[in-house]
């Protein structure tokens, strides 16, 4: 009995902790995005506006421009190229996207020819993080953009000499 109270206890500081957690509120620098030159036809732009961080040197950003396909079991990947942009007279980078439709992957045999529904991207890129400028692309109209932060492992380690 005295177990099932320990482990009660414990349940409910856990889940106390979480909701607090998850009531903290980011902080963002105001968006500015009216400079960057309108879409092209056939493209779409989109931003992501990274919240403001302790350390924001110590971090970068991956992303990954792609789509949602029906796929094998193979390992696939987009043909296409990302190229950054320089905006004149400001400093800033965008993100333009060339994609014609072209998919690549490996050949290996799939027994069972079973399709899932995965997102596959172009070659993913990583970029500092900076909270004061959002990054700006150009994609597709069918594309998206997806990231994820990256944080340096809090341990330095030594490599091996053989």
């Amino acid at each position: 009995m005295k177990f099932l109270k320990t482990i009660s206890a414990f349940l409910m500081i856990f889940f106390m902790a979480n909701i607090s957690a998850q009531k903290k509120t980011e902080k963002f620098e105001k968006l500015q995005i009216e400079m960057f030159p309108k879409a092209k036809e056939g493209l779409k732009q989109v931003y992501i506006q990274l919240p403001v961080a302790k350390n924001e040197s110590d971090l970068k950003v991956e992303f990954f421009v792609g789509v949602e396909k029906l796929l094998d079991c193979n390992k696939h990947f987009l043909l296409g190229e990302v190229t950054t942009q320089d905006l004149q007279g400001w400093g800033y980078n965008y993100y333009e996207v060339e994609y014609k439709g072209e998919t690549g992957g490996t050949l290996m045999g799939c027994p069972d020819q079973k399709k899932t529904r995965k997102f596959v991207s172009l070659q993913p890129e990583i970029v500092r993080y900076n909270s004061k400028l959002p990054l700006v692309f150009y994609i597709p109209k069918d594309m998206e953009v997806r990231y994820r932060i990256l944080r340096p492992d809090a341990a330095m380690k030594k490599a091996v000499q053989k």
